[in-house]
């Protein structure tokens, strides 16, 4: 590191060669190392208070690159989504990471990839403690140089990102999203348009003082107190959203205005020349902002993460709030959910009846996949629409409905958690009594369709051929069952999202006001009735598509599976057991015992798998759309477990009337 602030002295030496050098020998061989990251940084300023000389080449290394290059792009481009589409954004990136643009040196925006060309630079920079980086710049005794000695062009390049950015800030603020989402924009003069007003002036009083060689005396904070009122509305719009419905534009632009203005406020702390201003903080959070910004700049899953962040939680809050329906409270609830599910359980004997039919018709691959398809998904429509219940298509919105009490949690205290506890239970029977009515009618519809099909036809639904195939199929091991049931669970996640976006794209896009107001609807069916059909959209627009797209995928993972010669399949519990009493009903009901258990423990398994993973993804995702991780739930199960065995009971049968704790919660 001597050696090279020894060059640098050199009054050849080439600033980025140097500088780029300098933070070589400061990055650890490890980027987890913290330990030598600080050593480093330490005996860099233990140099610097040694050795005027040392301070005085790296300030002047420091003060040429500054001083020559054009740094309005490095303030107003690194780190700040630039204005194009969401998915524009994510081409760009992975196009700029295949063939990544060439290096312009009059630019401070390209050096800066140079000078830290490690894409995990970051890491190691942010490890090294606040206290350190002032150390740092305290032993750079910057007080040593002269207000002229500093080139002005430093500052003048600020003045003008000051200047761009707010007129970009300003145009964000007025898009005609924004502006739908906050009408009172329209009117009172909105704060975005006087910001950039107010701004032009007061660089244009800055620029003279600069070109007068006096000190500036420019008061910002007029401004501070516009950008405070850009951000209110900003919270009135996410606000809004929440109520209305998001998109993914309106998030994009969202997240732009934020980074406009927190750009903003940090450039305005730089210029302030007035004696109490504190530079270093700002300058610090600043410098190791735009290093990650540079590190991460081809990230396609910061964009992916940081725009979809509102629309999942708006997906996953539809998504609890559907889940509410699936806890039951008391004894009448659950015994509810019973005869709901087991409603469900007749019409997926029928469906299983379909598929097996659809399958000896021995159609094309294609047009066997749409056959299967629309069986799922008409099938799954019409339980919904029957207010049926199928019990997997539960843990995606329940997971969502947990993971929304945790905010209300205080996580030092652990009697917090009694509320969350007891939803858990809850859940758990529900899933149970729901699981019960699925399969105990499923299966005894399906032999008393096997017996009628036998007694009016002569002959089995299935073969014995067939049935032996079925019986394999339930395995979990030698028949993949575990596997197949784990896609299938993945697939009831996915219908658990899409049935949360099709909600909130309903509330945002107003689908049901639209086909209330419907010209034709209003003629053929009259005012009332259009209406009404407006309001069962509004409640069920969700869970149709929910159950119309996992019907797809049900229908045509096989197919998919078939046609690029992969194992991909699909098991599912409640038609498992159904397939489990065709095949009993094919070989006349002389199956040993022995061979109807093991098929039956395949089915759990099967219905296990399912629910598990659908589960776990969605409390993932519903964790992760509220930034909370899923090892906040850690001191959950201790508690979960005493509950659960000091009344076992409560975990598969409702008790007859809420407990007074439980209604004062509610």
């Amino acid at each position: 590191m001597e050696q090279t602030l020894i060059r640098m002295m050199d009054a050849k030496s080439d600033p980025v060669t140097s500088l780029k050098e300098l933070i070589a020998a400061l990055r650890p061989a490890k980027v987890s190392d913290t330990v030598t990251a600080v050593n480093n940084a330490r005996a860099l300023c233990y140099l610097l208070e040694q050795h005027a000389d040392y301070r005085a080449a790296l300030r002047k290394q420091l003060f040429t690159l500054l001083g020559s290059t054009r740094q309005v792009q490095l303030y107003t481009d690194t780190g700040i989504l630039s204005n194009e589409s969401f998915f524009t954004a994510i081409a760009r990136r992975i196009g700029s990471k295949l063939l990544p643009p060439p290096i312009k040196p009059e630019y401070l925006k390209d050096l800066f990839g140079v000078l830290f060309p490690n894409n995990n630079d970051y890491v190691w920079l942010n490890a090294i403690p606040t206290e350190v980086w002032f150390e740092i710049g305290d032993a750079a005794h910057t007080e040593e140089l002269s207000m002229f000695e500093i080139p002005t062009h430093i500052r003048l390049q600020q003045l003008e990102a000051i200047q761009v950015l707010s007129c970009r800030l300003s145009a964000i603020g007025l898009e005609p999203e924004i502006v739908l989402h906050h009408p009172d924009v329209e009117r009172f003069e909105s704060p975005f348009v006087r910001l950039n007003a107010e701004v032009l002036s007061y660089i244009e009083r800055y620029r003279e003082d600069l070109t007068a060689r006096r000190p500036p005396d420019e008061d910002h904070l007029h401004i501070f107190v516009l950008l405070d009122q850009c951000e209110t509305i900003i919270a009135k719009v996410w606000k809004l959203a929440g109520k209305n419905g998001a998109s993914v534009s309106l998030t994009y632009h969202l997240l732009r205005l934020k980074q406009h203005i927190d750009r903003l406020k940090v450039l305005f702390q730089l210029v302030d020349s007035t004696p109490e201003a504190h530079h270093a903080p700002a300058l610090l959070g600043l410098f190791l902002e735009l290093v990650k910004a540079e590190n991460r700049k081809y990230s396609v899953r910061d964009v992916l993460r940081e725009n979809t962040e509102l629309l999942a939680l708006k997906v996953t809050e539809h998504a609890s709030h559907t889940g509410e329906h699936y806890i039951s409270e008391t004894r009448k609830e659950w015994l509810q959910m019973f005869r709901s599910a087991a409603g469900a359980g007749v019409i997926v004997g029928f469906m299983a009846l379909i598929k097996i039919l659809a399958a000896k018709a021995h159609l094309p691959p294609l047009l066997e996949a749409f056959a299967f398809s629309m069986n799922y998904a008409l099938g799954f429509m019409l339980i919904h629409i029957l207010h049926f219940t199928v019990a997997t298509k539960q843990p995606a919105m329940t997971a969502a409905r947990i993971a929304a009490a945790l905010p209300s949690l205080d996580m030092k205290k652990t009697d917090s958690y009694t509320e969350l506890v007891e939803l858990i239970v809850k859940v758990i029977r529900t899933q149970f009594i729901a699981i019960i009515g699925n399969v105990l009618l499923a299966a005894p519809v399906a032999l008393g369709i096997a017996w009628l099909w036998w007694y009016e036809l002569g002959y089995h639904v299935v073969d014995t051929a067939k049935a032996d195939k079925m019986l394999a199929e339930l395995m979990p091991i030698s028949g993949n069952g575990i596997f197949y049931a784990a896609i299938a669970g993945c697939c009831l996640f996915l219908a658990g999202l899409i049935s949360g976006y099709y909600d909130n794209k309903s509330l945002y896009n107003e689908i049901p006001q639209r086909i209330a107001a419907m010209p034709i609807l209003n003629k053929i069916f009259g005012e009332h009735r259009s209406h009404r059909l407006g309001q069962y959209i509004e409640h069920n627009l969700g869970a149709l598509a929910g159950n119309f797209y996992f019907g797809i995928m049900l229908g045509s993972i096989g197919t998919i599976g078939f046609l690029l010669g992969l194992p991909l399949d699909i098991r599912h519990i409640t038609f498992s057991a159904a397939n489990l009493a065709y095949a009993i009903s094919a070989y006349e009901f002389t199956l040993t015992w022995p061979i109807i258990l093991t098929g039956a423990l395949g089915v759990a398994a099967i219905g296990i798998t399912n629910l598990f993973v659908s589960f776990t993804l969605a409390l993932w995702v519903a964790m992760r759309s509220r930034k909370r991780h899923l090892r906040e739930l850690k001191p959950l199960w201790g508690k979960f477990w005493r509950r659960a065995f000091s009344r076992p009971l409560d975990l598969f049968i409702a008790p007859k009337t809420v407990a007074i704790e439980d209604k004062a919660n509610a």
